[in-house]
């Protein structure tokens, strides 16, 4: 049976959500026959790769070059799959994820992402993933995934790598133009820790800045110099 879609998740240093995140991945597909796993790997020392271990099946590729966005275009460059889903190592995606890609791409759609709730009840987190369920540009984000066939991906050259962080917001502007770009029902589930770790209010002041810059055409450079000084120390 051909493969329909190929699962891509970048990892550096996730021992604790990639075994829970594939393990969910297996169960919650209604065709795994027609899928593969590949898990792209930024030189971690934590054993994320021996963990990877235990799956029968699941390709793991050692990154060439560290960030997230040129591990995802590594693992696009492997993939053998017609429709690429970019998937993060703390995202829980929903049941039938597949079923609902291939559905949506049967019609001639190209790309699309899901609604995502975070693993918490706070109020504000939970209002943030409410409001993924709009059609707006900016209430998008990676931790929504991205699906997206490997023609278009190819044809808008991929992720742009100069974006070691907001490679979400750049490629999903770019899909946007080249064609309709769908928001699915279900939802994925993804982890909250950075809030809890820096901070809800903090973090998010952060992100809203950096979505600004990004949005008044901050380089490459400055939005990753301010989330190393901000977010990341």
């Amino acid at each position: 049976m051909a493969l329909e879609i190929s699962v891509i998740i970048p990892t550096f240093n996730e021992a604790p959500n990639i075994v829970q995140t594939i393990t969910a991945l297996r169960h919650r597909a209604a065709k795994i026959t027609t899928l593969e796993i590949i898990v792209v790997d930024g030189g971690s020392t934590d054993g994320t790769q021996g963990l990877l271990q235990q799956f029968d099946g699941v390709r793991c590729l050692a990154a060439p070059k560290k960030g997230r966005a040129a591990q995802m275009n590594f693992g696009a460059q492997n993939a053998l799959g017609t429709v690429l889903y970019f998937l993060h190592a703390d995202t829980i995606t929903p049941h039938d994820f597949d079923l609902c890609i291939m559905n949506y791409i049967a019609p001639g759609k190209q790309a699309g992402c899901f609604r995502m709730k975070f693993d918490t009840g706070h109020w504000w987190l939970q209002l943030a993933g409410w409001g993924t369920r709009f059609r707006k540009k900016i209430c998008r984000g990676g931790d929504q995934s991205l699906f997206v066939t490997k023609a278009l991906f190819r044809d808008i050259n991929g992720y742009d790598e100069a974006f070691i962080i907001c490679e979400d917001l750049e490629i999903i502007d770019r899909l946007w133009t080249a064609t309709h770009f769908g928001v699915l029902p279900k939802s994925v589930i993804t982890s909250a820790r950075k809030y809890q770790q820096k901070g809800i209010w903090t973090l998010q002041y952060h992100f809203w800045v950096i979505q600004y810059l990004y949005r008044r055409g901050a380089s490459p450079e400055r939005l990753y110099g301010y989330y190393q000084s901000k977010i990341k120390s």
